[in-house]
């Protein structure tokens, strides 16, 4: 949710024949109730700027590729309080969703200008940029790669002087449960940085137990 400005161990390949895409690896880091915590990088050509960013998983449903959340952005300087939006999320699983956004004034080239932003998807760009990465076995990859949408705006009305038009390239570690995520969005400042880390806690529910 930046300023709305205006500034100019690999996977495995499988063959055609057998695609048996399986779900991505069931990391207990991505899972509803998960807390993340630390900053998103708003800089510009005219300053160096940083915001806490707060974000839980509300719904995950790896089988769809799908995951939703909350996002509460803090020290927002034109904001009396914390920015919160809730986001929707695409699991990359070459079942669901692939590399390539197809959407969102996204093209290919920007997808993988944004992708190869995180050093571990080296070993995925050149079948990505032949199919999409339709043909790559994520099952068993330590990484999960997701675009996140924020869809509205939580606690504030939209003139609140940010924008959400934009979404993020995210990156997640099953091994820590780091997340790093890169903003795009053509009339804001190019790959605004997200880096997050587990906080460990999780928002308990009454399971009857």
């Amino acid at each position: 949710m930046p300023v709305r400005v205006v500034e100019n161990s690999a996977p495995s390949q499988v063959s055609g024949a057998n695609l048996g895409h399986t779900s991505p690896p069931a990391c207990t880091l991505l899972s509803v109730g998960q807390a993340f915590s630390g900053t998103q990088n708003v800089s510009s050509v005219q300053k160096d700027e940083a915001w806490r960013v707060n974000v839980r998983i509300q719904g995950c449903d790896l089988d769809h590729g799908y995951l939703c959340g909350t996002m509460e952005a803090l020290n927002v300087p034109m904001a009396d309080t914390p920015v919160v939006t809730f986001w929707e999320g695409e699991i990359v699983d070459a079942k669901n969703y692939t590399f390539f956004t197809g959407k969102w004034e996204a093209s290919p080239e920007d997808d993988i200008r944004h992708w190869t932003k995180f050093p571990s998807f080296s070993p995925l760009v050149g079948q990505v940029e032949a199919d999409g990465g339709k043909s790559l076995d994520l099952s068993n990859y330590q990484y999960i790669f997701m675009r996140w949408k924020e869809q509205y705006f939580v606690n504030v009305g939209t003139d609140c002087g940010l924008t959400i038009a934009g979404f993020y390239y995210v990156c997640f570690s099953c091994n820590d449960g780091s997340i790093n995520g890169f903003y795009y969005d053509p009339n804001s400042s190019p790959f605004q940085k997200l880096e997050l880390k587990s906080t460990n806690e999780v928002l308990c529910h009454d399971n009857g137990e």
